[in-house]
Order: C-alpha cells, then structure tokens, then sequence
C-alpha cells in the first residue's frame, strides 16, 4: 500500500461523536438565542445527527446527556438511533444544575446532597446498559469559591469515594472517562482541576477508569499536546472533548481558534498510537449564533482536516532530524504537513466512500432546514436543561 493509499484507509476508519446538546438552543450566561427547528426531544436530535452522518460518512455515534436526554424507554431510543445508522455514545452525567448542588455534588459536606449525586452516576449506569453505551463520562463543577470555604483534602476524600462506587458499578465492558476543567462555575479551587488530579484518580481506580481531555479546558498557553503524549504513554488517555476557545471555555467550533494546535494534538495521537476506538473523539460544542447542524459538519471536517495532516507528516524524516540535532529540519518537518492544503484528498475520500466531497454544501441543497423548521413547530425546544 502506497504511503498515500495508507492516509487515505485511515481516515475512512475515523470516527467523531457528536453531542446531542449541541442540537439544542444554548448560549451565554447573558441569553440564550432559539433557532427555528431546533429539536424538541432527543429523537429529534437524533434525526439532526443522522444528516450529520449521511453527509460526512463520520459521525456514526451521537452522546446523550442526564437528564437534558432522559426518555421512559432507553432501549427504544438505542432502537430509533439504530434505524437512522447511529449508535449511543457516552452517556454525560449531570451533578451540576440542582439547587442541591449549590455547594458541589459528590464533594458537598452534606451526606445526603453527595448520596443524591452518586444515585444520578449510577442512574446513568443503568441507562448505559439500556443502550449499549460503553462510556459514562462524568464532569463535576465541584469546587470552592473562597479559602477556607470547606477542607481541600476532605472534598478529595469524598471524590475518591464515589468515583470508587460508580466504578464498581461498571460492566466489564462499561468504562469511566473522567473530565477536569481547571475552573468555573468554581474560582477558588475545582475538586478536578487539571489532568493530573483526573490522571491520579483513574490510576487508583483501574483500567476501566481514563482521563478526558476537554480542549477548552486549560489555562491559556498550556501545551495540550503534552498532556495528550503522557496520558497516551500511560495508557490513560479516554478520549477528547474537542471544543475551540479564544479566551476560557467558550466551546466553539473545534479548530475554530488554533487549528495548528489540533493539527499538534493530532499528531500526538497519531505517534502515541492513539488513533483506534479506545480513544473516542467526541465533540463537546454549543452553537450559539450560528445554525447548528452545519456547524457540527463543520467541526467534523475540521477534525478531519488537522487528522490528515497529521497522517502526512514524514515521520521517517523527522526521526532523522531528530537523532541529528538538526532543529530547523525537524521542525521544516512537521510545518510541511501543517502547511499542506488536504481538502481535495479528503474530498477524494469522501468520494471514494459515496459521499459528496463538500458535506456542507451537500446539506444545504438537502433541504433539511427548511424542512425541520416549517415541521417543528409548537412544543419545548432543547436547549439547557432539556
């Protein structure tokens, strides 16, 4: 297989996860803005995801989110997202938007508040084996907003804990992927600041037990592809929460701020032998302004675009360049990849797959937004908390 054919039988293996919230309305804490046939339950998410997939060939799972996606009957909805080529992906946990919660969830200094939360993570593990889900992702806005507010290590104590019983909890084929954003909504101290607290307590609890990397949630300079290539080499490294910011976590469009820093990631997860189904790509966006479905097409080519120039780096020439001292070489190396234009390899791609080279414009002439919007009329439209 020549070294072109090999980048091209890649990518047509690469798979990104939508995100059913990403469907719905959202916005600032300022306001939200309602779009016209914005989805009214997760079924219509579902139907919204599966244009994503027809037309890009590469989002074949949708996650779902506790309680914004919650339905009477999970093996049903598994079913419908079957019917339209898709699958459940990730079920996302909520501990974040109670009243309850006001002073954390599985962190809280009250017992009661803390047995609540842990009764939602097992929830979702009941909802994971109506659906066949094989990822429970859990992000938790515990923290603390002044000093002295409550015992650091005490809240640690309580984490451990009931990420020890949700792990328990887990199937053999059931794993625990564990989000950190280093603040907001806390300012003081977030209980799952950065990768290492995520990474300390996945090592303690096991294999089924990995680190999410949300690539929102960092403090601005951080080098993300770092922290990818550690939790690659330790095994631990669960999947992504692709996402693009300018400022802190916006969840823009991924590649949207930093497309050189996704290519960089990328190729992180390319050398460290990331690129299987053990790490999920998963989009975790909110469209606020712009329409969502081709926003998430969008995304979906944008990840692709910085996985195929990261395919097309000439390792061979780098390792040399490396072994040599030769910096400029090296680094002439990987701008040479960065720098080419893949849109016509992966049009080829799609091509090759049945697909139209250009899924976004493919979707507009598909006319599905006119159809959704003169069709979902009355009801609640989805959007944050439902």
């Amino acid at each position: 297989m020549t070294e072109l054919a090999a980048v091209k039988a890649a990518l047509k293996t690469q798979a990104v996860e939508t995100p059913s919230w990403a469907y719905g309305n959202s916005g600032t804490r300022f306001k939200v803005f309602a779009q016209p046939g914005v989805p009214r339950d997760p079924f219509e998410k579902l139907d919204d995801a599966a244009k994503v997939h027809e037309f890009t060939g590469a989002a074949p799972t949708v996650a779902l989110h506790i309680p914004w996606d919650k339905v009477d009957d999970y093996a049903a909805l598994a079913k419908y997202a079957e019917e339209r080529g898709l699958k459940l992906g990730a079920i996302n946990s909520n501990t974040f938007q109670d009243d309850d919660y006001k002073l954390g969830s599985i962190c809280h200094p009250d017992a009661a508040v803390r047995r609540k939360a842990l009764d939602h993570l097992l929830e979702c593990v009941d909802i994971m084996d109506a659906t066949g889900s094989k990822d429970l992702k859990l992000w938790f806005a515990d923290g603390t907003n002044y000093p002295g507010q409550d015992d650091i290590r005490e809240r640690q104590d309580r984490l451990a804990e009931a990420l020890a019983a949700v792990y328990e909890r887990l199937g053999d084929d059931q794993r625990m992927l564990l989000e950190y954003k280093f603040f907001e909504p806390a300012f003081y101290a977030t209980d799952v600041p950065d990768w290492g607290t995520a990474y300390a307590h996945c090592l303690k609890l096991g294999e089924k037990a990995q680190v999410v990397v949300d690539t929102g949630h960092h403090a601005p300079g951080t080098n993300i592809e770092f922290i990818v290539a550690t939790l690659l080499r330790e095994r631990k490294l669960g999947g992504f929460d692709f996402n693009s910011r300018f400022y802190a976590d916006d969840d823009l469009m991924v590649g949207a701020a930093d497309p050189f820093q996704l290519f960089r990631i990328m190729y992180e997860v390319i050398r460290g032998g990331g690129f299987t189904p053990d790490v999920a790509f998963m989009l975790d966006q909110c469209h606020n302004i712009e329409a969502k479905i081709p926003a998430i097409i969008r995304s979906v080519m944008n990840v692709q675009e910085a996985t195929a120039k990261a395919l097309l780096v000439d390792r061979a020439a780098l390792a040399e360049a490396q072994r040599s001292g030769d910096v400029l070489a090296a680094n002439a190396v990987v701008m040479d990849a960065y720098n080419t234009d893949v849109r016509p390899l992966l049009g080829e791609v799609r091509e090759e797959l049945g697909l139209d080279p250009d899924p976004v414009a493919a979707y507009h002439r598909s006319g599905w937004a006119d159809r959704i919007a003169s069709e979902r009329v009355g009801g609640q439209q989805a959007g944050w908390g439902a």
